[in-house]
């Protein structure tokens, strides 16, 4: 009889330790505050075009936000606020950007289901997550935003895992009482 919980004892044990060492390493990474520079990177888009970040500093304010999943509640909305401002983001002078680990192909499709002209990027292996200090949430990866100014700096962060619209609404509140 002993035997037979065994192997859960041990399955429990090795995502004990996976969990507790993931959450230390998080805990280490540093979240980009106000005032730093944004680490320079390249991803895929949704057209399965390369995006270097370098080529847009100094053109444009960057609204750069982390999101969980394509096509899941929240995500949903918050990318759909995004599309609904874009005229306005584009206006101020911002280029919108989504970033998450879903594939190029879920992007395209994500992309194409809700119409959204602004950017999404593929980083499947949270490089950039991680460069940006974007900390996972109740098992996903987290929700952040982030705009960049012309010199590469950030100067507005914001974190909310459930107001997904509210990442575009202060993000575009913020570049509007700062231009």
């Amino acid at each position: 009889m002993k035997n037979k919980f065994i192997p859960g004892l041990i399955l429990s044990a090795l995502l004990s330790v996976m969990f507790f060492t993931n959450a230390k390493a998080q805990a280490e990474q540093k979240t980009l505050v106000v005032g730093d520079k944004m680490p320079s990177f390249t991803l895929t888009d949704q057209s399965g075009k390369a995006f270097n970040s370098a080529d847009y500093v100094g053109k444009h304010y960057l609204v750069i936000y982390f999101y969980p999943k394509d096509e899941s509640m929240v995500c949903t909305k918050e990318a759909c606020q995004f599309r609904d401002s874009f005229d306005d983001f584009t206006k101020a002078g911002a280029k919108v950007i989504g970033i998450n680990g879903g594939t190029v192909a879920s992007h395209k499709s994500f992309a194409e289901h809700y119409k959204l002209p602004f950017t999404l990027l593929s980083d499947p292996d949270n490089k950039v997550y991680h460069l940006f200090g974007v900390k996972n949430k109740m098992f996903m990866t987290g929700r952040e935003t982030f705009v960049i100014d012309l010199h590469g700096k950030v100067v507005f962060a914001y974190e909310a895992m459930m107001q997904g619209k509210k990442h575009a609404d202060d993000a575009l509140a913020f570049i509007k009482a700062h231009k």
